[in-house]
């Protein structure tokens, strides 16, 4: 069950407005011929997690940076410098994701934009024959999800999603635990995330677009405002229509936790959740700072907890997930994992973490694009998964705590009025990926 660790590579719908490139079929020649085994990589969203991933990517001595997209001249300027400091390598500078994809001697991209752009890049870029390393969540919306799934399988994707605690020894070795039933019988999954990052307390008055930034470009399929810069660069994510706070942020990487350890697959059997702007009721954030979601399964309950702006949690840690089970309690987020045993019942066992799981994620990822291997460490289904769950969360606490029972394959909820959660309207000419 536990994934292996990857020792280092030594072999190697356009549906957007437009139509600005043709259709291309998979550039993967590289992986079938041993006279080159150079993997050609663009990043699209330069910034935090964009330059991270591709910084890692760039350890693998195979891999050369092509292409840097943003719609921000100012970050590509950096990163481009970065790259060639840092790396010795020149990419060429794009604002256009889609001429990006439009080169054949790119293999696969980067995808590394606020949640809102995922869908149509993604989508796009399994069109153009390109492998995609996604972050998580790989969508802000349950319809972008089944899309992207979609997407992967009619193109024949290999994905990666920016879920890399599933590369992590430490947390493998917390499921091999589990699964061995040295818990016992668990009735219960707590999975919480407290950030001071997600609430915005002061809001400040929109602006001037600045120079240099093209942000109808980054508004994209959502629909056009005026610039204010809480609604930009990194603090994007508290608001409903880029992001779902911590909810989506941090939520999908510790219920995927969750719902591994407990081996979910599916829908939960319901989701309630409450949630409000409950600790800076004035503040700028649309997304709750403070949240309390239940999800129900057959025979046990997990839920989730936020609190933005206070940063105190369950024992000791603003964030992590717990499994209480009839033998003991594990506790566990990316620091280590830790079991308290119920009685004398089991022994204390502990993990500590070797903070590797990054670097393991992309290894995994390139070696999956050079055989052709469609389970990554974390497919395109898993994060899909992990984001709807969150997604369940965000529209039941939206509706004021609904009952609600979504049907995976109706794709409609039990409650009519929650539906229009399920689909963003994009703003034309940008349309929706239907597959």
């Amino acid at each position: 069950m536990s994934i292996s660790r990857r020792s280092f590579l030594k072999t190697g719908s356009i549906l957007a407005a437009g139509a600005m490139m043709p259709s291309l079929g998979r550039s993967n020649s590289l992986f079938n011929s041993s006279a080159n085994d150079t993997v050609n990589v663009a990043l699209i969203g330069c910034k935090n997690m964009g330059w991270a991933n591709l910084s890692d990517f760039l350890l693998h001595k195979n891999v050369r940076c092509l292409a840097l997209c943003d719609v921000d001249q100012n970050i590509l300027a950096t990163c481009s410098s970065q790259l060639e400091s840092s790396f010795g390598q020149k990419a060429e500078l794009y604002s256009d994701y889609r001429k990006v994809l439009g080169r054949k001697d790119i293999h696969a991209v980067i995808i590394g934009t606020p949640d809102h752009w995922h869908c149509l890049q993604f989508v796009d870029a399994c069109a153009a024959g390109k492998d995609v390393y996604v972050e998580k969540p790989i969508a802000n919306s349950i319809a972008e999800c089944d899309a992207m799934v979609k997407a992967a399988k009619k193109y024949n994707t290999v994905v990666q999603v920016g879920q890399q605690q599933r590369s992590s020894k430490h947390w493998q070795q917390m499921i091999e635990y589990i699964r061995a039933g040295r818990l016992g019988k668990i009735g219960q999954v707590k999975v919480w995330g407290n950030f001071n990052y997600a609430a915005l307390p002061s809001p400040v008055t929109d602006s001037a677009i600045p120079e240099g930034v093209d942000f109808e470009r980054w508004l994209g399929p959502m629909p056009l405002l005026p610039f204010n810069q809480q609604r930009f660069h990194g603090t994007w994510r508290m608001f409903w229509n880029y992001g779902g706070g911590l909810m989506t942020d941090w939520g999908v990487h510790l219920l995927d936790m969750g719902l591994w350890g407990m081996d979910v697959k599916t829908m939960p059997e319901y989701t309630i959740a409450s949630g409000g702007k409950f600790y800076f009721p004035e503040g700028a954030h649309q997304t709750f700072d403070s949240m309390e979601v239940t999800y129900g399964f057959k025979d046990f309950i997990m839920t989730w907890s936020n609190s933005a702006g206070v940063e105190s949690g369950p024992y000791g840690k603003n964030y992590g997930v717990l499994f209480k089970g009839t033998n003991g309690t594990l506790v566990a987020n990316r620091d280590d994992w830790e079991v308290f045993p119920e009685g004398n019942k089991i022994g204390k066992t502990s993990m500590k973490a070797d903070y590797r799981d990054h670097k393991d994620h992309i290894t995994n990822f390139l070696e999956c694009m050079k055989t052709r291997n469609m389970q990554t460490a974390c497919t395109i289904e898993n994060g899909s998964l992990c984001a709807k769950y969150a997604q369940l969360g965000n529209i039941s606490a939206r509706m004021g705590g609904a009952r609600l029972i979504y049907d995976d394959y109706s794709r409609t909820f039990n409650n009519p009025d929650a539906d229009k959660y399920l689909k963003p309207d994009y703003r034309s000419p940008w349309v929706f990926p239907e597959l």
